[in-house]
């Protein structure tokens, strides 16, 4: 097995995504970020396309245009929104189009890339979920989406074994992101509040995420497919409310 890797990260921009980029990068991928916005750093071998993943349309236009450009090894759907809303105020549009991100856009993306890897018997695919697939307030759409992701990865896990692609899905807990403090103030005593209930006692960086994405996407982990790992500081063992 040669190391001559490509990975398409989708929200490979910022947050975890970037991160993600950013270690794949030092390592000698080459990576290729699909988001609304191109990242703000760049490298000799991180290229961007910009589309629109809740745009079935531009989904399968950017699919198109990498798959003729490139030969992925590595597919991340680690894009993501949250959309937050108690059961009364949540609207059935807010499901599907989380879906849509989440789901749809990762099997438009997939199916592109399915046939290089399979020619060449090797494929990483990774699945950015969340602890909150397991239930959360206010997640109705997000948990939803999150939670089937791992459908889709252990189905597609199955599916793919027979070809040396693997599937697998990383489940954060609560990460210092823009997506986070999005939803609670950043340095608010609700952030503090919230590590202080985390069993590790601290609230998770892109680090943590990263460091388990980059485990399953070692050409050395084929063993290890249809997995979910929560990367939460142990708030999937314990009773945690976001």
């Amino acid at each position: 097995m040669d190391q001559d890797l490509t990975a398409v990260i989708t929200g490979g921009n910022k947050g975890i995504g970037a991160n993600l980029a950013q270690r794949m990068l030092d390592e000698g991928y080459r990576v290729v970020s699909v988001a609304r916005r191109a990242p703000e750093f760049t490298h000799p071998r991180l290229s961007s396309v910009e589309a629109d993943l809740l745009d079935a349309a531009a989904v399968a236009e950017a699919a198109r245009e990498i798959a003729a450009a490139h030969q992925v090894t590595h597919f991340v759907q680690n894009a993501g929104l949250i959309w937050p809303n108690l059961i009364e105020d949540v609207k059935p549009q807010d499901i599907t189009g989380l879906a849509q991100l989440h789901l749809g856009s990762a099997l438009t993306l997939l199916q592109a890339f399915l046939p290089a890897m399979k020619e060449r018997r090797f494929g990483r695919v990774l699945f950015n979920g969340s602890r909150a697939a397991l239930g959360a307030k206010t997640r109705t759409a997000y948990g939803a989406s999150k939670a089937g992701m791992i459908g889709m990865a252990r189905t597609w896990a199955l599916e793919l074994a027979p070809h040396q692609i693997t599937v697998n899905v990383v489940a954060p807990g609560p990460i210092l992101t823009d997506n986070f403090w999005g939803i609670i103030p950043k340095g608010s005593a609700q952030e503090a509040d919230l590590a202080a209930r985390i069993p590790v006692g601290r609230l998770g960086v892109a680090e943590d995420v990263t460091n388990a994405f980059m485990f399953f996407a070692d050409p050395k982990s084929g063993f290890v497919t249809g997995q979910t790992l929560y990367v939460c500081g142990g708030a999937s063992v314990g009773s945690l409310q976001l």
